[in-house]
């Protein structure tokens, strides 16, 4: 089947999954921490105290998906999606009203759980059960909904924010929600997709379907999960306190945010380029190359203080996240199988969330400790360097 065919024939269930990941932005740290700065002025907090507060939500998330997360294992993809934009709806209208600390966590608490977790967390366990000869193809579009979020709503938030106030786009972010996503993909999910005898016989053999208690005792589940989850520490970390950052370059605020759109083309590039590798050599092969983009970028980050390095910064973690998001999107269903992957990517997903919780917490408290910013994103691309060889490793006992 040529791309466009598989384009064409797919387009309910493709468009459906892109979508999901796209609206999930409204709950992704690159779209939450515009408002850090607001926050932090109303109710008098240091960047430490509002990443500390938004590590426990984030935690609090990440420990609730597991539990949330297998219902993808139970009940149709139509009703887990309505459900989860609904309560993303409220998290915003809550971050819209928010009078005082405990709201804030609250807020930051739906937002998280609902769409960095659970509307992600539905796309491409999605994508990965509905397609099976074609998975990284699928996986690799439903990625593409990131970026969009990427490239269009950082720029939205703060032209609305100039407008109505920042709690005034919040509200615009939940009535899109209801009168623009709830309807059209209540129509593209109306029915599930079933991966034919074609595409079933066609496709490399899964093997053993691993339960997730089995999949949880397996060491390279472990190895695999802190390497390929870098980019959420570290991108979470760097985004959540870009108002640090941009003050402590002296760059513009508004000019970071427009750099968000070479990393969704980085993403797009990045999400089309591996997805047909990925069918061709299969994900385990190109494990080891995961992460090395983002290592890059922690370095020209580090080392260069111009502006346009804000933008060679972004390219480069614009392809780390097409290429890392793709690769693991397609892995867990590759080698643990398919009838449990709603319970085993929850987890894995909750990992995800967690590490995310981690870097601003950690990142806003060693800012306070005056440890140089510098220093801290060397200390990531050493991480990278490390676990790169770690994945090449862990790919080989895959194939093993």
């Amino acid at each position: 089947m040529t791309y466009f065919a598989f384009l064409r024939d797919n387009a309910r269930w493709l468009s459906a999954s892109y979508l999901l990941a796209m609206f999930s932005g409204f709950g992704q740290t690159f779209f939450i921490s515009l408002s850090a700065g607001n926050l932090r002025a109303e109710f008098n907090l240091s960047h430490g105290d509002l990443g500390l507060l938004y590590m426990l939500a984030t935690l609090g998330s990440a420990l609730t998906l597991p539990y949330v997360g297998r219902s993808l294992d139970h009940f149709p993809v139509r009703r887990i999606a309505a459900v989860v934009m609904l309560g993303l709806a409220l998290s915003c209208l809550a971050m819209a009203n928010t009078f005082s600390v405990w709201m804030i966590a609250v807020a930051f608490y739906g937002l998280r759980l609902c769409g960095q977790g659970m509307m992600g967390h539905t796309s491409l366990t999605a994508a990965g059960r509905w397609f099976s000869a074609q998975r990284g193809r699928a996986v690799s579009i439903a990625i593409l909904g990131f970026p969009t979020a990427e490239a269009l709503f950082p720029l939205a938030f703060v032209t609305l924010s100039g407008f109505i106030g920042w709690r005034g786009a919040w509200n615009v972010s939940a009535v899109s929600l209801v009168v623009l996503a709830f309807p059209v993909l209540m129509l593209l999910l109306a029915r599930d997709r079933v991966p034919s005898a074609t595409e079933v016989a066609s496709a490399k053999p899964e093997g053993r379907q691993w339960t997730r208690k089995e999949a949880l005792l397996d060491p390279r589940f472990w190895l695999v999960s802190l390497g390929v989850n870098a980019p959420a520490f570290i991108g979470t970390a760097i985004f959540f306190h870009q108002v640090y950052l941009v003050d402590l370059r002296g760059w513009s605020l508004e000019v970071f945010a427009s750099a968000f759109v070479i990393m969704a083309g980085g993403v797009v590039c990045a999400s089309l380029a591996i997805g047909p590798l990925i069918d061709r050599f299969s994900a385990r092969q190109l494990l080891p190359f995961a992460i090395l983009p983002l290592m890059l970028a922690c370095l020209v980050l580090a080392t260069i203080h111009a502006q346009f390095a804000a933008f060679v910064f972004m390219a480069l973690v614009g392809i780390s996240n097409g290429f890392n998001g793709t690769l693991v999107g397609a892995l867990w269903p590759e080698v643990y199988g398919t009838r449990h992957m709603g319970a085993i990517r929850a987890v894995a997903f909750a990992f995800m969330v967690f590490a995310s919780a981690a870097g601003p917490g950690l990142i806003g408290w060693l800012i306070d400790q005056g440890i140089p910013f510098d220093n801290q994103v060397l200390a990531m691309a050493g991480y990278c360097f490390i676990f790169s060889g770690v994945l090449a490793l862990t790919a080989r006992a895959y194939r093993s």
